[in-house]
């Protein structure tokens, strides 16, 4: 890679360091060796360095809503995406990575909930792996498993025996299928890991929830990460009709349940945490288990407001991911960022965080939730994993002299990025992804996804009977409305 010198009007190195104007960052070999003042500043305009940013969970998933899956929950979100199942999971990934690259993202979790179902898993997941390399960003991988509740949270006998003939045929095939053994899970993980794993890409073990994996699963993945040190992704207490069904199933408390189990432990990362009680956030913050929040996926599908300022004060770790819904579904993390400390931030003159330790601690805890190194902090000696943004188009009236890391969390958007630097390789340069075609691959993928939609005519007059079945169900069996 050899050694490469970018000039800045400012740089943000990390809540400790804080910003150096006027000032250069040299690197060499994919490692910062010389952050100083004194730059010579390019002539192609004023620019703000800062770490690159993370995205600490996603599924590598197309725009959900050119799919329908429009003002709807969770529960029935997710049964309606399935009309964007991958058609070339290379081409998938390939496009979902390369926006987040281009938004700013230096690292992503891919928790992989949705397989094509066109090739072997393994060869699926060299199918990502290749699409992480080719775009450039540090990528964990986490195939997510589930072996009970297919249709809802219980017997789903009683959704299915109301649906028409040819709909409940049609749901059954796609929803109702055998499960995989916990035993040939892990043993299917570790193949996967063997055959993608290096500096830039951690796979992990990854429960899709507590309501989709059953008790000898989830004791299963905590064994095997305690024994190997494997990282654990998986969501948890998302929705109301989550948090029901946990404690029903739970009496004695789902979170307590993950700490007796092992479960519950700083190689855990868990998304969203909606509806988490006082005390399960105390014993997540025990544990040293992260949460990731995502502001505008929660708010896309009426999931609710995350107490993360509470689970902040608390201890726990936090985390920001995009979800496959950001705020204008354009995989926007700086936006999203902006919308978290904005949200939890603090009241009146009272704060949560300042701006600099709240990024601060989103890219650190992103990086541990996705195996990358380091803490995202610019230093010597540290990854080089930055993002150059354009200082001109931020800072657009200069008016007086305002913090650009103020600013940018007052305005900031994807539009600013110009340059992102991962492991010492530039991979986006003037907003474009170097590694690979964006457009033409979202071309690809639109024509692919058109002619698989048309195939599946069966499931799209199955979905009116199944959508009014799956409402009826969860507001009579989870007590909520």
């Amino acid at each position: 890679m050899g050694t490469a010198e970018v000039a800045a009007t400012s740089i943000f190195c990390g809540p400790e360091a804080g910003l150096i104007d006027n000032a250069r960052l040299v690197h060499r070999d994919g490692i910062i060796t010389e952050i100083a003042a004194g730059g010579a500043l390019a002539s192609s305009g004023r620019t703000f360095i800062i770490p690159a940013l993370v995205n600490a969970h996603d599924h590598a998933r197309p725009t959900a809503s050119s799919f329908g899956a429009v003002n709807m929950p969770l529960e029935s979100w997710i049964m309606r995406s399935a009309f964007g199942t991958p058609p070339d999971p290379y081409l998938a990934a390939a496009s979902a990575l390369a926006r987040a690259a281009r938004a700013g993202c230096g690292a992503m979790m891919v928790h992989y909930t949705r397989p094509s179902g066109t090739m072997p898993l393994v060869d699926e997941a060299k199918a990502i792996g290749k699409a992480a390399h080719d775009v450039g960003i540090r990528m964990a991988f986490a195939l997510a498993v589930r072996d009970q509740n297919p249709i809802v949270y219980g017997d789903g006998e009683q959704v299915l025996r109301k649906l028409p003939p040819a709909t409940r045929s049609t749901i059954e095939e796609m929803f109702v299928r055998p499960a995989m053994s916990q035993k040939d899970y892990i043993a299917l993980t570790d193949v996967i890991a063997e055959a993608i794993t290096g500096p830039t890409i951690d796979v992990q073990f990854g429960p899709a929830g507590v309501q989709w994996c059953s008790q000898p699963l989830l004791e299963a993945i905590a064994e095997s990460s305690a024994r190997t040190g494997r990282r654990i992704h998986m969501h948890l207490l998302e929705t109301i009709y989550q948090r029901a069904w946990a404690d029903q199933a739970y009496p004695k408390g789902i979170v307590r349940y993950l700490k007796d189990i092992g479960l519950l432990s700083e190689r855990l990362t868990l998304a969203h945490c909606i509806h988490t009680t006082p005390e399960e956030r105390d014993l997540i913050a025990e544990s040293g288990a992260r949460i990731v929040t995502n502001f505008s996926s929660n708010m896309h599908i009426h999931s609710g407001f995350a107490p993360i300022a509470d689970a902040h004060k608390r201890g726990c770790p936090i985390a920001v991911g995009v979800d496959g819904l950001a705020l204008d579904e354009d995989d926007d993390v700086i936006r999203e960022m902006r919308l978290v400390q904005m949200m939890h931030g603090g009241t009146g003159f009272e704060r949560t965080w300042s701006r600099a330790e709240f990024f601060g601690l989103a890219i650190r805890n992103g990086r541990n939730a996705t195996g990358a190194p380091g803490t995202g902090a610019l230093a010597v000696g540290a990854p080089a994993d930055f993002v150059v943004l354009d200082l001109d188009k931020l800072d657009r009236d200069v008016i007086m002299p305002v913090s650009s890391l103020e600013l940018l969390f007052a305005r900031g958007n994807a539009s600013l990025v110009r340059d992102v630097v991962v492991n010492g390789r530039t991979v986006v340069t003037n907003g474009a992804v170097l590694g690979v075609d964006l457009s033409a691959i979202d071309s690809e993928l639109r024509e692919r996804y058109r002619a698989g939609v048309k195939k599946m005519s069966g499931f799209q007059a199955a979905w009116a009977p199944l959508e009014t079945e799956l409402a009826t169900w969860y507001r009579t069996h989870c007590g909520c409305g």
